[in-house]
């Protein structure tokens, strides 16, 4: 019976494992996904946030790298006074090594500063532009929500 039992368990963990395509992602040739943000409904945000964070259980270590691109109205989500709970997630991410990339003309544009956005960021002239180039860049461009 226990030899049943273990024979189960087994092909259940077995059954449920991710199998990935070759090249296999490592960490001298990591995954890398660029996602846009460019909502701020708190919701659909969250969402999201849980997409990477699923995704994220599932890579080995250091083998996927994600770059949240924020612009237009998921500008917000990085300023300061956003949802205080949604802003220790995507500090918790940050921590994880996901980066988060604002636009700067959407800043200027809603006459934002840096002081105005949450710590960790980076930033570029044009979030969608930026999103152009990481795909050129062989990045896989998978926005969940």
């Amino acid at each position: 019976m226990k030899k049943i039992i273990l024979l189960i368990a087994l092909s259940i963990f077995a059954f449920g494992k991710m199998q990935f395509s070759n090249p296999q992602p490592t960490f001298m040739n990591p995954r890398k996904w660029v996602i846009k943000m460019h909502i701020s409904n708190l919701s659909t945000v969250n969402e999201t946030l849980g997409a990477i964070y699923n995704v994220l259980k599932e890579y080995p270590s250091d083998s996927l790298k994600v770059a949240v691109i924020c612009y237009g109205k998921g500008m917000r989500v990085l300023k300061k006074d956003y949802d205080p709970h949604t802003l220790l997630r995507i500090k918790s991410l940050m921590a994880y090594g996901v980066e988060f990339v604002a636009c700067k003309n959407t800043m200027a544009t809603m006459k934002w500063t840096k002081k105005d956005i949450i710590s960790g960021v980076s930033y570029v002239q044009a979030g969608i532009a930026e999103v152009i180039e990481r795909v050129a860049g062989g990045w896989i461009d998978v926005t969940p929500y």
